[in-house]
C-alpha cells in the first residue's frame, strides 16, 4: 500500500474581519481558506501542520485530539476537510491557545474546537476535570517541537524557545499521552524530523501496530527530511514504509500532489 493524495471539495467559512497587530501575521492556508493569525517573530507554523492534518484519516463525526495544538493550523486544517469532526488540543503556551481561539472563530469553527490550556504531560492525569476522558478519541496527532533541548540554543523569544526545548524524553511522553487518549483501533499520527524516525518507532513499539512511515522529501533524489508516522492502537498488523511524497519540482515550485494537498485540501491517504 503507498501513499496517496485524494482530492476534496473544502467549504469555505465565513471569516470575521479584523484589525491584524502589529505582532501578529496573517497567513493563508489552505489556499486561503483558513485565515490564520500567528506571532510575527518565534515559533510560526508552515507546511508540516498542513500535511499532518491531510494524514489523519478521520471521517465524518470523528473525535480528534492534538498533543500541542500552538495556533491551530492543524486542527483547522482537519476541520476544514471535514467540518463535522470535533477537535480537543491542549497548548501550554497562553498567546498560542488563545490566538488558536481566535483562529477558530474568525474562520467559523468555533464550534468545532476546544483549547485546554495546560501542559501535554497533564493530560495523564485522571483527577482534572477539564481533560476529556482516557480512549475516548477516534484519532490523536501532534506536530512536537523538533529541537532536543541538550542540542540546540535557546531562542530569544520565549514561546519559540518553549516550543523547541524539548528534552530527550518528551517525545516518548507525548506518544505515550496520544496512545492514552484514543480508543481501541484509534491512529496516531506524528509529524517529526527523519533522523528521530527509530526514537519515535522505539516508542510507539508494544503500543501500536500497522505502522505506516511516509516521508516527506524536499526535492526528487534528497533524504527525507521529514517523516510522518501513523500507528494503530493494539493492532498486530505489520509496519510498512510508504514511497512519501516530494515537496518540490525542477522549477523549484510545489509538486502538482504538493499543491494539491497545500492548496487545494486534498488528504494524503496513508492507508
Amino acid at each position: 500500500m503507498s501513499a496517496h493524495v485524494t482530492p476534496v471539495t473544502l467549504p469555505i467559512p465565513p471569516l470575521v474581519p479584523a484589525a491584524v497587530p502589529g505582532t501578529l501575521t496573517d497567513d493563508a492556508f489552505l489556499g486561503g481558506r483558513l485565515q490564520i493569525l500567528q506571532p510575527e517573530k518565534g515559533y510560526r507554523a508552515g507546511i508540516d501542520a498542513v500535511f499532518l492534518a491531510a494524514a489523519i484519516p478521520c471521517v465524518d463525526g470523528d473525535k480528534l485530539f492534538e498533543a500541542g495544538i500552538g495556533t491551530g493550523v492543524a486542527a483547522l486544517c482537519a476541520i476544514a476537510r471535514n467540518p463535522t469532526v470535533h477537535v480537543t488540543g491542549i497548548e501550554v503556551a497562553s498567546r498560542h491557545a488563545l490566538l488558536c481561539e481566535e483562529n477558530a472563530k474568525r474562520n467559523g469553527f468555533t464550534h468545532c474546537l476546544r483549547v485546554i490550556h495546560a501542559d501535554v504531560k497533564e493530560a495523564m492525569r485522571k483527577d482534572l476535570a477539564e481533560f476529556p476522558r482516557h480512549g475516548t478519541f477516534n484519532h490523536a496527532f501532534a506536530n512536537p517541537p523538533y529541537f532536543d533541548e541538550v542540542k540546540s540554543t535557546p531562542s530569544p523569544y520565549l514561546l519559540k524557545a518553549q516550543a523547541h526545548a524539548f528534552g530527550p524524553e518528551d517525545l516518548e511522553m507525548w506518544i505515550k499521552v496520544m496512545y492514552t487518549m484514543v480508543m481501541p483501533r484509534g491512529t496516531v499520527t506524528i509529524v517529526h524530523r527523519a533522523e528521530t524516525l527509530g526514537k519515535i518507532l522505539g516508542s510507539m513499539e508494544s503500543r501500536f501496530g500497522d505502522i505506516r512511515i511516509a516521508p516527506l522529501h524536499a526535492r526528487q533524489g534528497a533524504a527525507a527530511s521529514r517523516v510522518l508516522v501513523q500507528g494503530v492502537r493494539g493492532s498486530k498488523a505489520p509496519m510498512q514504509l510508504l514511497p512519501g511524497l516530494i515537496l518540490h519540482g525542477e522549477a523549484s515550485g510545489f509538486t502538482a500532489d504538493a499543491e494539491a494537498v497545500l492548496r487545494e485540501g486534498s488528504a494524503w491517504r496513508l492507508r
